[in-house]
């Protein structure tokens, strides 16, 4: 239980030609004769025992072949830096992380719509389990969906798959309690010199803070002043960075012909690791390298700052960004899910943040 196995069942009843499907992924339950198994997306697969052929324990993760090496708990503490939210607490290993605008108790009943205008992403408003949260598994739960309630928020567990040391496991345990898994993506990594060399970077704009023309194409329209403290942490200007301790923060535009830039990102540098994210391209002017443009010129202040390494998170449905990276040479990593907490018997439901 909770090792990666590779397992090979009749296909029996299946609409294939093949005779065996053969199944790779974590073994999460083996209850009432069917098998669990997680694969590396957190795709969940149960097996009937009946049809089992055969079965081994296989390496937690396969041998990279290229790119940067590092470990899960590594890279959901380096992104977990380059988005920080507002406000957390620790329980055990766990921390339990929000970005909201203060609103008064009374006035945010169970029922009432928070939306984007008061928590910014599902990334700086979740809780990040890297370890033992220090209760049983139910009481930690509580602790957290009261914690998150006293927000006004619903509760978010953020939780990850396919790498040596995620948490399919507890993916498991959260869907047994009725938790829901509502968004899926994937941490990509790659060397950082390729990127920079894909683009002479001239032209581009570089700054420490987000200005009015940047946020104007920045596709979270009306960024409230809690989504300016998430987007700005990290930067120079604040103590931990200015001796050494804090991540540098970078915002890129590309200025066009209008009032708003035809096209943005941003970069987190923390040691030897770069992130990228809002890389955004105005529509008309897509497919003309602008993004690629945006990331040379981030990628090269980065490597100036001493990073080598980079990452970035892309959805898995956004086809384009997938093969922009892949060309970069970015390469997955492992998954990562967001698991939203059941509503009380007779709730409608409470919007939060994404």
């Amino acid at each position: 239980m909770g090792k990666r196995v590779s397992v090979r069942r009749l296909s029996e009843g299946e609409d294939t030609a093949e005779k065996f499907t053969d199944t790779v992924g974590v073994l999460t339950s083996w209850d009432s004769g069917v098998l669990t198994i997680t694969r590396k997306s957190g795709e969940t697969v149960r097996i009937p025992e009946s049809s089992l052929v055969a079965g081994k324990v296989v390496p937690a993760a396969p041998a990279r072949r290229r790119g940067p090496s590092a470990t899960y708990r590594e890279l959901a503490y380096i992104s977990s830096r380059g988005w920080q939210p507002v406000e957390s607490e620790r329980l055990g290993e766990w921390e339990l992380r929000a970005a909201v605008q203060k609103v008064p108790r009374e006035a945010r009943p169970w029922g009432a719509v928070v939306g984007r205008r008061a928590g910014f992403t599902r990334r700086a408003n979740s809780v990040l389990p890297l370890g033992d949260p220090g209760l049983p598994l139910d009481e930690a739960l509580t602790v957290v969906r009261r914690w998150y309630g006293d927000r006004g928020l619903p509760a978010y567990v953020q939780t990850a798959t396919g790498a040596e040391g995620t948490q399919e496991l507890l993916c498991a345990e959260l869907e047994r309690r009725g938790w829901t898994r509502e968004v899926t993506a994937e941490l990509w990594i790659g060397a950082l010199a390729p990127v920079a060399d894909r683009a002479d970077p001239a032209g581009v704009v570089l700054s420490r803070a987000a200005d009015d023309a940047w946020l104007a194409r920045y596709q979270r329209k009306g960024v409230s002043e809690v989504a300016l403290k998430v987007l700005g942490r990290g930067s120079p200007r604040s103590s931990e960075a200015e001796s050494g301790g804090g991540p540098s923060v970078w915002f890129a535009t590309v200025p066009g012909e209008g009032a708003e830039p035809a096209a943005i990102g941003r970069c987190v540098v923390d040691g030897r690791w770069a992130g990228f994210g809002a890389v955004e391209v105005d529509p008309a002017l897509r497919r003309r390298g602008l993004a690629s443009l945006v990331m040379a010129a981030l990628a090269s202040r980065a490597l100036e700052e001493g990073a080598s390494a980079a990452w970035l998170q892309v959805e898995t449905d956004n086809v384009g960004a997938r093969a922009l990276y892949t060309g970069m040479g970015f390469t997955a990593h492992h998954a990562y899910h967001h698991y939203r907490e059941p509503a009380p018997t007779g709730d409608t439901g409470r919007d939060g943040s994404s």
